[in-house]
């Protein structure tokens, strides 16, 4: 069984924009303020090339559904369905931390850069955690249209 190349690269974007979430951090944690922006940016871009591939797949291909054993559907689901709303919860906090950074509304970033952070990673995990349960712990199941694949109808 060989993993899809698509959600493959996808998660790894992913993985690459929590990285360089973590590495932002730091750097203005250390006060490099100019890195700071340069690596958040490249952060967005990451999380954007994410976003155009999973969205690009979902309606040229489809989505795949869960194939590991039925007794387990449910709680995929739900945690589906979890990783969906943390992931945009966490893209409307993004582009408001990236946009209230680069218009110099220090007050709004420096409030919600942190917890956009935090939900970031959360993010990354459960997306990493939905990639494993649908390529690489079980063999992926049909793919489909997006509501048959996450709602099962």
């Amino acid at each position: 069984m060989g993993v899809p190349i698509l959600p493959t690269i996808s998660t790894a974007f992913i993985v690459i924009s929590a990285v360089l979430v973590a590495i932002g951090w730091v750097l203005i944690a250390q006060r490099k303020v100019e890195a700071h922006k340069k690596v958040m940016f490249a952060a967005g871009v990451s999380a954007l090339i994410f976003f155009i591939i999973y969205a690009t797949r979902t309606v040229f291909i489809g989505n795949t559904a869960f194939g590991g054993p039925d007794e387990l559907k449910g709680y995929y689901t739900f945690f589906l369905i979890f990783h969906i709303t943390l992931a945009t919860v966490g893209a409307v906090f993004g582009l408001t931390s990236l946009l209230s950074g680069y218009k110099n509304n220090l007050k709004l970033h420096r409030r919600i850069g942190p917890i956009t952070s935090i939900i970031w990673f959360f993010v990354a995990i459960t997306g990493v955690v939905v990639y494993f349960l649908l390529y690489v712990i079980y063999e992926g199941g049909e793919t489909t249209s997006v509501f048959k694949a996450i709602l099962g109808f």
